[in-house]
């Protein structure tokens, strides 16, 4: 069975090897066309199955054919995209990743770990939407406007798996990494604010039943979640470790330190779930090697790719879920000086980005784009 490629990792404070040349993440503007690669989309009927197509239809992302793929329990179903119309087939079915060149997934950690192999043993390429192989040394882990240079080795026609951030790491990394460019993030504190759409569609739909029933005055449904979700906040659901944080707080750890090559930046997370419906909000507390003043700091964000500023000190306006939920960018506001740090060595800001978009179905696209170039 084919391994997925082997990646060398630059400090990503060190000059890209890629800087300048047409691996840079950008938007494929093509359609439907026999010229295109045929993809397969694993875990379809989710919720960010269903981003997957948006996405590819927002983007003109270039395909020849599409399948889509579930469980036992979802195949025969029908799913009407671009005018055509798509009969979902079972995951587990032999022979359904042959001819295929890029697979994305989002089903599960599980579903990843018993079926990407297979595809890529059929030569297709993997963006795994999971944590199964987040952590991996031989697979890359990619925010395209972060670390592009990490897809280097990875080709069409030659199987490997790429791996998608968690979500609260990409929206982080998207803000935070322009700075770390400039003055070298030496330990970073992170406060998130979680959103339904992180635990997926059932979820969004959990929290929409619970609203109802307590403003009724009856007992909340709770399936998805241990307790009240709605009007309500508490620790994330993901398991708690020996070490006292969970696994969504040790994701935002170790994945930061893996994309930016740099096994020294400290990193300490707090992971809250917050009765919102698909974007998650993220407070963010830097520390620098380098002085870093809060003007200077807007206009590096400002030229980031992929952000928008939502920064109006007169207004009192600042990112929100609700501005950023569809949207692409991820929005930066509340940048100020940390008044604890000294010499401008200290920064605060407040990012929004929608999970289901950027956090998951766009980065997967993005990535999947950047195998065309």
């Amino acid at each position: 069975m084919q391994a997925a490629a082997a990646v060398h990792r630059p400090h990503l404070l060190a000059p890209s090897p890629l800087r300048g040349r047409t691996r840079r993440p950008s938007t494929v503007r093509m359609a439907l066309r026999e010229d295109g690669p045929s993809v397969a989309i694993v875990g379809a009927t989710g919720a960010v199955g269903q981003e997957f197509l948006r996405v590819i239809a927002a983007r003109d992302f270039p395909y020849r054919s599409l399948r889509l793929l579930a469980s036992e329990r979802s195949a025969g179903k029908r799913i009407a995209f671009e005018d055509r119309e798509y009969t979902v087939e079972d995951l587990a079915a032999p022979g359904v990743f042959e001819g295929i060149d890029i697979a994305l997934f989002s089903a599960g950690g599980g579903v990843s770990r018993t079926h990407a192999r297979t595809a890529v043993a059929s030569g297709a390429v993997v963006v795994d939407n999971s944590s199964a192989f987040r952590m991996d040394p031989e697979v890359p882990l990619v925010i395209p406007e972060v670390n592009p240079e990490a897809m280097a080795n990875v080709r069409l026609g030659k199987g490997a798996i790429v791996a998608n951030p968690n979500c609260s790491t990409i929206i982080c990394l998207m803000a935070v990494t322009p700075l770390h460019r400039q003055a070298k993030v030496l330990r970073m504190v992170v406060s998130t604010y979680q959103a339904a759409s992180g635990a997926g569609a059932a979820a969004m739909e959990e929290l929409k039943l619970q609203t109802q029933e307590v403003l009724a005055g009856k007992a909340p449904t709770c399936n998805i979640f241990s307790q009240q979700y709605a009007f309500n906040i508490f620790s994330h659901n993901a398991p708690i470790l020996e070490n006292g944080y969970n696994e969504e707080e040790m994701k935002l750890v170790k994945e930061t330190r893996k994309i930016w090559n740099d096994k020294d930046v400290r990193v300490t997370a707090t992971c809250i779930r917050v009765p919102t419906m698909r974007a998650h909000g993220e407070s963010v507390n830097l520390q620098f090697e380098k002085p870093l003043d809060e003007d200077t700091a807007r206009e590096i964000l400002r030229a980031a790719p992929g952000l928008t500023i939502s920064d109006d000190r007169a207004s009192n306006r600042f990112p929100t879920p609700l501005e950023v939920s569809d949207k692409d960018e991820v929005s930066v506001g509340r940048i100020r000086q940390d008044l604890s740090q000294e010499d401008n060595r200290g920064l605060d800001i407040f990012v929004c980005g929608d999970q289901i978009r950027k956090g998951a179905a766009l980065n997967a696209v993005q990535i999947a784009e950047m195998l065309l170039k």
